[in-house]
Protein backbone atom coordinates (compact mmCIF):
# COMPACT_ATOMS: atom_id res chain seq x y z
CA UNK A 1 0.00 0.00 0.00
CA UNK A 2 1.26 3.62 -1.12
CA UNK A 3 1.73 6.32 2.22
CA UNK A 4 -1.11 8.23 2.82
CA UNK A 5 -1.07 11.52 0.52
CA UNK A 6 -2.15 14.61 0.87
CA UNK A 7 -3.39 17.01 -1.99
CA UNK A 8 -0.33 18.51 -3.08
CA UNK A 9 1.59 14.78 -3.04
CA UNK A 10 -1.32 13.98 -5.58
CA UNK A 11 -0.67 16.39 -8.06
CA UNK A 12 3.01 16.13 -8.09
CA UNK A 13 2.46 12.01 -8.60
CA UNK A 14 -0.36 12.37 -11.25
CA UNK A 15 0.83 15.67 -12.36
CA UNK A 16 1.78 14.78 -16.41
CA UNK A 17 -2.16 12.85 -16.24
CA UNK A 18 -3.55 15.94 -14.06
CA UNK A 19 -2.51 18.53 -16.96
CA UNK A 20 -3.62 16.75 -19.74
CA UNK A 21 -7.09 16.03 -18.84
CA UNK A 22 -7.38 19.74 -18.44
CA UNK A 23 -5.62 20.62 -21.23
CA UNK A 24 -7.97 18.22 -23.63
CA UNK A 25 -11.48 19.93 -21.77
CA UNK A 26 -13.62 19.80 -24.70
CA UNK A 27 -14.83 23.28 -25.14
CA UNK A 28 -11.55 25.07 -24.15
CA UNK A 29 -10.14 23.07 -27.10
CA UNK A 30 -12.96 23.90 -29.39
CA UNK A 31 -12.07 27.89 -28.98
CA UNK A 32 -8.62 27.33 -29.01
CA UNK A 33 -7.66 27.95 -25.43
CA UNK A 34 -3.95 26.54 -24.30
CA UNK A 35 -2.97 25.69 -20.97
CA UNK A 36 0.14 27.28 -20.39
CA UNK A 37 0.87 26.32 -16.53
CA UNK A 38 -1.04 24.18 -14.38
CA UNK A 39 0.71 24.39 -10.46
CA UNK A 40 -1.04 23.51 -7.06
CA UNK A 41 -4.14 25.62 -6.92
CA UNK A 42 -3.34 27.85 -10.32
CA UNK A 43 -3.48 27.90 -13.64
CA UNK A 44 -2.66 30.22 -16.81
CA UNK A 45 -4.11 29.64 -20.46
CA UNK A 46 -3.75 31.60 -23.18
CA UNK A 47 -6.71 32.44 -26.63
CA UNK A 48 -5.48 34.30 -29.52
CA UNK A 49 -9.01 36.41 -30.47
CA UNK A 50 -10.25 35.78 -33.80
CA UNK A 51 -13.34 37.52 -35.97
CA UNK A 52 -15.42 34.67 -34.83
CA UNK A 53 -14.95 36.49 -31.19
CA UNK A 54 -16.04 39.56 -31.49
CA UNK A 55 -19.19 41.03 -30.46
CA UNK A 56 -21.09 43.83 -32.48
CA UNK A 57 -18.74 46.81 -31.43
CA UNK A 58 -16.16 44.45 -32.67
CA UNK A 59 -14.33 44.06 -29.90
CA UNK A 60 -13.88 40.99 -27.78
CA UNK A 61 -17.04 39.50 -26.76
CA UNK A 62 -17.70 39.42 -22.93
CA UNK A 63 -18.86 35.31 -23.10
CA UNK A 64 -15.37 35.11 -24.80
CA UNK A 65 -13.30 36.54 -21.57
CA UNK A 66 -15.68 34.54 -18.99
CA UNK A 67 -14.71 31.49 -20.91
CA UNK A 68 -11.06 32.13 -20.84
CA UNK A 69 -11.24 33.22 -16.47
CA UNK A 70 -13.83 29.97 -16.11
CA UNK A 71 -11.38 27.75 -17.81
CA UNK A 72 -8.16 28.78 -15.44
CA UNK A 73 -10.77 28.57 -12.85
CA UNK A 74 -11.51 24.59 -13.46
CA UNK A 75 -8.30 23.43 -13.89
CA UNK A 76 -6.66 25.65 -10.83
CA UNK A 77 -10.09 23.96 -8.44
CA UNK A 78 -9.45 20.48 -10.59
CA UNK A 79 -5.17 20.52 -9.87
CA UNK A 80 -5.40 18.14 -7.04
CA UNK A 81 -6.76 15.43 -9.23
CA UNK A 82 -9.52 15.81 -7.25
CA UNK A 83 -13.31 17.01 -9.14
CA UNK A 84 -14.44 20.39 -8.42
CA UNK A 85 -17.09 22.16 -9.67
CA UNK A 86 -18.10 25.68 -9.50
CA UNK A 87 -20.59 27.21 -7.61
CA UNK A 88 -20.78 30.60 -8.23
CA UNK A 89 -18.45 33.57 -9.91
CA UNK A 90 -18.09 37.55 -10.30
CA UNK A 91 -17.08 38.78 -13.28
CA UNK A 92 -15.71 42.40 -13.91
CA UNK A 93 -15.19 43.87 -16.81
CA UNK A 94 -12.84 46.77 -16.98
CA UNK A 95 -11.41 47.03 -20.89
CA UNK A 96 -12.55 45.80 -24.25
CA UNK A 97 -10.10 42.99 -26.16
CA UNK A 98 -9.42 43.71 -29.38
CA UNK A 99 -9.02 41.10 -32.71
CA UNK A 100 -5.75 39.91 -33.09
CA UNK A 101 -4.55 40.05 -29.28
CA UNK A 102 -3.96 37.22 -27.22
CA UNK A 103 -5.79 36.63 -23.75
CA UNK A 104 -4.10 35.19 -20.75
CA UNK A 105 -5.78 34.45 -17.92
CA UNK A 106 -4.15 33.26 -14.74
CA UNK A 107 -6.06 31.65 -11.71
CA UNK A 108 -4.88 31.84 -8.62
CA UNK A 109 -6.24 30.00 -5.06
CA UNK A 110 -6.90 32.09 -2.21
CA UNK A 111 -8.03 29.75 0.29
CA UNK A 112 -9.10 25.90 0.24
CA UNK A 113 -10.35 23.35 2.88
CA UNK A 114 -12.08 19.84 2.77
CA UNK A 115 -14.87 21.24 0.53
CA UNK A 116 -14.44 24.83 -0.96
CA UNK A 117 -12.00 27.11 -2.20
CA UNK A 118 -11.64 30.43 -3.36
CA UNK A 119 -10.32 31.78 -6.52
CA UNK A 120 -8.99 35.30 -8.15
CA UNK A 121 -8.70 35.23 -11.76
CA UNK A 122 -7.48 37.48 -13.91
CA UNK A 123 -7.68 38.23 -18.18
CA UNK A 124 -5.28 40.27 -19.45
CA UNK A 125 -4.13 41.62 -22.70
CA UNK A 126 -1.19 43.42 -24.00
CA UNK A 127 -0.37 44.00 -20.24
CA UNK A 128 -3.92 45.33 -19.92
CA UNK A 129 -6.55 43.95 -17.11
CA UNK A 130 -9.77 43.43 -18.88
CA UNK A 131 -11.52 41.55 -16.48
CA UNK A 132 -11.22 40.48 -12.88
CA UNK A 133 -13.47 36.74 -11.70
CA UNK A 134 -13.62 35.65 -7.85
CA UNK A 135 -14.98 31.66 -7.96
CA UNK A 136 -15.79 29.44 -5.51
CA UNK A 137 -15.99 25.47 -6.01
CA UNK A 138 -17.02 22.53 -4.41
CA UNK A 139 -14.29 20.09 -3.78
CA UNK A 140 -16.31 16.51 -4.90
CA UNK A 141 -15.02 12.92 -2.76
CA UNK A 142 -13.98 11.60 -6.47
CA UNK A 143 -10.52 11.71 -8.10
CA UNK A 144 -10.37 11.61 -11.93
CA UNK A 145 -6.88 10.17 -11.26
CA UNK A 146 -6.35 6.39 -10.43
CA UNK A 147 -6.23 7.28 -6.29
CA UNK A 148 -8.29 4.07 -5.33
CA UNK A 149 -4.84 2.36 -4.39
CA UNK A 150 -3.78 5.33 -1.87
CA UNK A 151 -4.96 6.25 1.50
CA UNK A 152 -5.57 10.14 1.17
CA UNK A 153 -5.07 12.57 3.95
Amino acid sequence: MPPNMNDQEVHQKYYQQIFETLEQEPFAQFLGMKLIELGEGTATAELDVKDHMLNSHGTVHGAIIFSLADYVFAAASNSYGKTSVGVSTNVSFMAPGKLGSRLTAKAVEEKRNKRMAWYKIRVESEGELLATMEALVYRKDQYFVPVEELKIK
